[in-house]
């Protein structure tokens, strides 16, 4: 089947992974509709981390620049115990000495304006819903059924996120998302609290739970937690249990958390996709973000890794190449970055006390054998560049 550039292009969903590859499709040619069940854009969620690699990626549609100025992770950061002792510390700046890029903090309703206001107008059509899909063949366009009428396409782009229905559609086989034994809390400080001590990037480990809190350009401070739960409890305060779980760890997440409230804490358990699908493609249909590789945050790059599949998947679409390419060129990468992030969530999610002591021991030597170990892990990700 050929793919090669200039056809007319269908996304499904409006989120980073789908915005991003209609903006690098637009850009190289294509005539792309971005379908969104949405009435409008609104400004949901919280924070999110941009790594080099994903900064590397979106210099490739000529976006980096414009993101870089988000919010640079810089000084000392690390790993604290709940006492507020540190178990590692690393200089942050020197992300961007050796990956050639900084770790950037960015809202990611900000992301999310960014990405829509490159699109030309017209692109973008809301309160759509896409019904189903025809996945085409070599000498077939692919039909994309939806509430306002059938289109017609030369790609189609599942970009509909961790609950996909187009991907339980094209692999119906597929057992879905698994339950990681976590669940997640994230919200913004609008500003730090008058009696916080400053904050400085880090995660804080403790039995079962971590805390992360990073501070933003605008002087807000972004936080994030996860702890070891049973799926599909829904607390009717989030800010009550987030205070219940942590009120005792160090200044100044009583502060942040205290400072916020309730409704702007957003919560959710952890799913992701434990068992590989068959290919990221099918027919005329290629699968992005979690759509695709739903993962943990714990290595904070779900939102990375849909920005390189979208990239990516432009370039092979400017070729000759059929979507075969795509899931060559993702899958390996993907599931080594997912199945990484799995393992992180193991260590933070361990409740048994020899189990903690034995990790924090880990954390503190390597910290004092090897103080840049935390930048060099990063390595297999962070040094990823987009093809030529």
């Amino acid at each position: 089947m050929n793919v090669s550039g200039g056809g007319q292009a269908v996304v499904a969903g409006a989120g980073i992974g789908g915005l991003t590859v209609a903006v690098a499709l637009c850009r190289a040619g294509w005539t792309v509709t971005v379908l969104e069940r949405a009435r409008q854009l609104e400004p949901v969620g919280s924070g999110l981390g941009l790594g080099p690699n994903a900064l590397h990626a979106l210099d490739a549609i000529g976006l980096g620049a414009v993101v870089r100025r988000f919010s640079a992770v810089q000084g000392t950061g690390g790993i604290r115990r709940p006492d507020g002792r540190w178990l590692v510390r690393t200089d942050l700046g020197a992300i961007a000495d050796q990956f050639g890029a900084p770790q950037v903090m960015a809202l990611r309703a900000d992301l999310v304006s960014l990405l829509a206001a490159s699109l030309p107008d017209g692109v973008l059509r809301t309160g759509v819903t896409v019904t189903g899909v025809h996945d085409g063949g070599p000498d077939e366009q692919a039909r994309v059924a939806t509430s306002d009428g059938d289109l017609m396409a030369d790609l189609v782009i599942a970009a509909d996120g961790i609950g996909s229905a187009i991907r339980q559609a094209l692999f119906p086989g597929h057992p879905g998302p698994r339950y990681a034994g976590l669940a997640a809390w994230r919200f913004v400080a609008d500003a730090r609290p008058a009696s916080a001590a400053p904050v400085e990037p880090a995660e804080t480990w403790g039995r079962g739970a971590l805390f992360g809190a990073v501070p933003l350009a605008d002087g807000r401070v972004y936080c994030y937690a996860s702890a070891a739960v049973p799926p599909g409890q829904t607390p009717a305060d989030p800010a009550a249990e987030l205070d219940r779980r942590f009120s005792g760890w160090h200044e100044p997440i009583p502060a942040l958390i205290g400072a916020v409230p309730s409704a702007a804490v957003l919560r959710n358990d952890i799913y992701w996709i434990a068992e590989p699908l068959p290919a990221y493609h099918r027919g005329r249909v290629a699968l992005v973000g979690d759509a695709a590789h739903a993962m943990t945050p714990h290595l904070g790059q779900g939102a990375c890794q849909a920005i390189e599949d979208a990239v990516v998947l432009a370039a092979i679409a400017g070729t000759d190449a059929d979507l075969a390419a795509y899931t060559e060129a993702r899958m390996r990468r993907t599931r080594m970055v997912a199945d990484g992030s799995y393992r992180a969530s193991r260590l933070n999610r361990t409740t048994s006390r020899p189990a903690v002591t034995l990790r924090n021991a880990g954390l503190r030597l390597a910290g004092h054998l090897a103080p840049s170990l935390m930048i060099r892990q990063l390595k297999p990700i962070a040094s990823w560049m987009p093809p030529a």
